[in-house]
């Protein structure tokens, strides 16, 4: 099995394959429930140039662990903290006037910014009817804010059907060309996250983003990732039962012969979805078995048939060996979700290592 850096670097490697254009390693959501640190340093090692996160703080968290490279943040949620952006050279987007406008008031040095533009989601970035007004107060700034980028989201890279997105393109193309008319350059334009890096040349311009895709998530399907982590469980008790007897909340569960049970120590409060469909299993003792009854806050029961497992054996969740044991893209599959819920979700009970 790879450790986290080696598949990382697969992945890293994977992507330039398909681009020649910079990859930004982004690492939101603790680096997708993998460790932000341990992805970036990885993602970087594998020659990422660039680093992506949700807000500045996130940002400054990576300068502390001593990672050089530029980092872009993007959503903010809370605000953008313009004094910690210019002393850490943290990049920041900017996707409205009234954003623009708030970042020249709070800025006492000047600020590196990417200009985002709403090429087709109308879930962030500056509607292109207000593109001319976001120009115009950027150049009556310069001094405060420095425009180094301009970017923008793929609507459908998932369908990995480049007509899909061509809409996108050609917006990001026109948005791209006033920013240079406006008098700015050069700038980094970028558009693609992992599918559209995977899939669609014409998306990359001069880089491309890569969240799931580094810890082995392709949402296009259309490429064979590694995967970066292997989540396990304990066996905290077990027992032999008869036919008919009811497992769990509800009896959802009836055991339709007598068999033996293990219940493993994680629940919804870790990770494991509430809802999940029959098939669903982990691996033990090189088997694949089923997950019966209801999901629990804490456990989780499985049904190991003739084979007594004792307290302490341990189960792989999911993992990226294949064969018995399940994948992310599997609890995906069972739970009527997409694997990134599934990496994302895992909870802070769950003990983290990196091989």
């Amino acid at each position: 099995m790879c450790t986290l850096p080696e598949a990382v670097a697969q992945n890293v490697s994977r992507v330039r394959q398909s681009t020649s254009a910079q990859i930004m390693a982004v690492v939101k959501a603790d680096g997708y429930g993998h460790g932000a640190v341990a992805v970036a340093e990885a993602a970087v090692a594998a020659g990422a140039t660039w680093l992506g996160v949700t807000d500045v703080a996130e940002g400054r968290a990576l300068r502390a662990a001593g990672l050089a490279v530029p980092i872009l943040s993007w959503l903010n949620p809370g605000g953008i903290d313009a004094v910690a952006a210019a002393l850490d050279r943290i990049d920041v987007a900017l996707g409205s006037v009234d954003e623009l406008r708030a970042l020249i008031a709070d800025a006492v040095a000047p600020v590196r910014v990417h200009l985002h533009l709403d090429t087709g989601m109308a879930r962030g970035g500056c509607p292109l009817a207000d593109w001319p007004e976001l120009l115009r107060l950027a150049r009556a700034a310069r001094g405060r804010v420095e425009v180094v980028g301009v970017m923008g989201h793929l609507p459908r890279a998932d369908e990995a059907d480049p007509a899909a997105n061509a809409a996108a393109v050609l917006r990001m193309r026109h948005g791209r060309d006033a920013v240079l008319r406006a008098g700015f350059g050069p700038v980094l334009v970028h558009l693609a996250a992992t599918s559209g890096a995977l899939t669609d040349p014409a998306t990359h311009f001069d880089l491309v983003r890569v969240g799931a895709g580094l810890v082995g998530i392709d949402p296009s399907l259309t490429t064979v990732l590694t995967g970066a982590a292997r989540f396990t469980a304990a066996v905290v008790h077990s027992a032999f039962v008869p036919a008919g007897t009811a497992v769990g909340y509800g009896g959802a569960h009836v055991t339709d012969r007598a068999t033996h049970l293990a219940v493993l120590g994680v629940g919804y409060a870790d990770g494991i979805p509430r809802e999940l469909a029959r098939d669903a299993g982990v691996e033990l003792d090189g088997g694949r078995h089923p997950v019966v009854g209801r999901v629990s806050m804490d456990q989780i029961v499985i049904d190991t048939g003739a084979t007594a497992v004792p307290r302490g054996a341990v189960a792989t969740v999911f993992g990226p060996e294949g064969g018995a044991v399940p994948s992310v893209q599997d609890w995906a599959r069972w739970a009527g979700t997409i694997p990134h819920t599934i990496v994302t979700g895992i909870g802070p009970r769950v003990e983290r290592g990196i091989a």
